[in-house]
């Protein structure tokens, strides 16, 4: 399949990873304007109550475009912290929490200079947690031919359709499904969580 052609992403969906389960490489577009409502500053986990948007905070003038590298982070307000609480209350009685849970409280509770930065810190951790061997070419200008890529850069996103060559991911096991159901597109925490060292099988078998 063509090499997929990404935005940075904050955790990144468990499509995100499914794809890059079918891949050998990837290329992050650094370069690239930051886009609102993106997976680029936001992921989604489930709670008690459903479906919750963990956002991170940034420092950017509203209507403003900047490239992607060029987003700081605000800590006026504790995001971070926050996220960590919310993840705690998510995943506190999931098989695998105790596991995974202080890489996350490390990552987060440091603070970060930019959100290129925290996004691939994010992604770096879930493929070490997955065992995903993928080489990752980060390009800092904006790729304005992706000709011999597949360019998801912005179909990819959480409010659209999953775009073709993107495999979906319908089932697998987890907490509060007696509540709510299977809940699809969430993040790659979602994932590890309940299955641990199974989510990379889980992919796998897509």
């Amino acid at each position: 399949m063509s090499i997929p052609l990404l935005s940075a992403f904050y955790f990144g969906a468990v499509e995100h990873y499914a794809l890059l389960a079918r891949s050998e490489c990837a290329v992050i577009d650094t370069g690239e304007h930051y886009e609102r409502q993106s997976y680029r500053n936001r992921s989604s986990i489930i709670g008690p109550n459903g479906r919750q948007d963990l956002v991170v905070s940034i420092t950017r003038r509203s209507g403003e475009k900047m490239p992607m590298q060029s987003v700081g982070l605000s800590y006026a307000e504790p995001w971070n912290a926050q996220h960590v609480q919310a993840i705690r209350t998510g995943y506190g009685q999931t098989p695998w929490f105790i596991h995974y849970m202080p890489d996350v409280e490390d990552l987060l509770l440091k603070k970060y200079d930019s959100l290129v930065e925290l996004d691939l810190a994010t992604m770096r951790m879930a493929l070490k947690w997955l065992k995903m061997d993928i080489a990752i070419e980060l390009r800092e200008n904006f790729v304005e031919d992706p000709s011999g890529l597949l360019d998801l850069r912005n179909s990819l996103s959480p409010k659209k359709t999953l775009p073709l060559g993107v495999p979906a991911v319908t089932s697998y096991t987890q907490v509060f499904a007696d509540r709510h159901g299977f809940v699809g597109r969430l993040s790659i925490l979602d994932l590890v969580m309940n299955a641990g060292p199974d989510a990379r099988g889980v992919l796998k078998r897509l």
